[in-house]
């Protein structure tokens, strides 16, 4: 029995991968025309938002989304969640229709296929440089100009697995309060449970999402950034209680 959970694990895992690098290779060229332009983002987002379905459904997902507030489609927002899974980016691809960039670590462009068109989309984050941490704030600025959102998993990374929400980096609240968008917190409540980090992990299952109401900052100043960040994580970490 356990031989074959472990089996099980191993060819799910490669599964996963093969449903990532499948449409990409399909789309390839259909991809590259969508990113040979700033302009013509929102139209690459579409079709990455058509893979993340794939992959999702691919795997044996099914996923109940929860809103208690929508964004609206003219408008730009500060989307973050709490990250503890290899799908969070599919999830949130899934979870919000408005176009977003991601804000996320350089490592993943090391990925073959997916880091091709990840490093060409998103914006990279080298966590141990201070100074590539300053150059994320100028290409946010730039994008959130274009009239897109932004994506940040505010803990930084994933954490250890008895951990249920690291502390958030205040880096996604600084912006939003510069930039006067909404902070948007998302909870996802079962992707620790349904694809971890954890190699001999996860199955197929509901993936719980709930959005929720947003977080005004056009009040806000830079001194209320810790106040934005502990607000946010409060209300993540409360969902997160009520998930599990």
């Amino acid at each position: 029995m356990k031989l074959f959970k472990y089996l099980f694990w191993i060819l799910y895992r490669i599964w996963f991968y093969i449903l990532v690098a499948l449409p990409i290779l399909i789309l390839f060229p259909i991809l590259l025309i969508s990113i040979s332009k700033e302009s013509w983002y929102p139209y690459f987002f579409k079709i990455a938002r058509l893979w993340a379905k794939f992959i999702l459904v691919g795997m044996g997902f099914h996923w109940k989304i929860e809103r208690e507030q929508t964004p609206e489609n003219t408008k730009s927002y500060m989307f973050i969640a709490n990250h503890t899974s290899m799908a969070d980016i599919m999830l949130m691809l899934v979870s919000v229709k408005n176009p977003f960039v991601f804000v996320g670590k350089k490592e993943l462009a090391k990925i073959p296929l997916f880091g091709f068109f990840y490093k060409r989309t998103c914006i990279l984050v080298d966590r141990s440089s201070e100074k590539s941490r300053k150059a994320v704030f100028l290409r946010a600025q730039k994008r959130l100009r274009t009239g897109v959102s932004i994506c940040i998993f505010p803990e930084g990374g994933v954490p250890e697995e008895h951990i249920m929400l690291d502390e958030f980096k205040d880096g996604a609240f600084r912006l939003a309060i510069n930039h006067d968008i909404p902070v948007v917190p998302i909870t996802f409540g079962d992707n620790k449970k349904r694809l971890s980090y954890t190699f001999f992990s996860g199955g197929p299952g509901i993936m719980r999402v709930k959005v929720h109401k947003f977080l005004e900052t056009d009040t806000l100043t830079i001194k209320d950034t810790k106040a934005l960040n502990a607000e946010a994580r409060c209300v993540i970490l409360k969902q997160l209680e009520v998930f599990n």
